[in-house]
């Protein structure tokens, strides 16, 4: 089951500067789930990010249905940032998604500061194709 905010906040914590937390976000981006190669396409790219950004999902069905994302890059820092994201938001009902408040979490998490502003763009951006997603599913 996806971690909550505050249960990936506990885990920043743990952690005494940002060497070790990028360190921890590379280790995030290891263990993501493989990609498929026949989804790097135009349809899943996700705009607005600096890297190249691809981004999926599957629904399970329930009741309740849930959402299941698998997202890569060609760059080590946003893989880790998209594997952060599945923690979030994996296996999740489009309500449960909805109600999570990405940039609040990008805040608490403490990413606004530590990421540049074309990081952050592209964290947004990773944020609004997950919520347009669900908000899609969940009609």
């Amino acid at each position: 089951m996806a971690m909550s905010v505050d249960e990936l906040v506990e885990a920043f914590e743990l952690f005494d500067d940002w060497e070790e937390r990028y360190a921890y976000l590379l280790d995030l981006a290891r263990r993501l789930e493989p990609f498929p190669e026949d989804m790097r396409d135009e349809a899943h790219k996700v705009r607005g990010c600096m890297s190249q950004v691809w981004l999926v999902h599957q629904v399970e069905a329930g009741p309740p249905k849930r959402l299941h994302f698998r997202g890569d890059s060609d760059a080590h820092l946003v893989k880790g940032l998209i594997a952060l994201l599945m923690e979030l938001y994996n296996d999740r009902t489009p309500q449960e998604v909805l109600a999570i408040d990405g940039p609040e979490a990008i805040h608490r998490l403490g990413l606004d500061e530590f990421l540049s502003a074309q990081r952050r763009n592209g964290l947004v951006s990773m944020l609004a194709r997950i919520r347009q997603i669900a908000e899609a599913e969940a009609r």
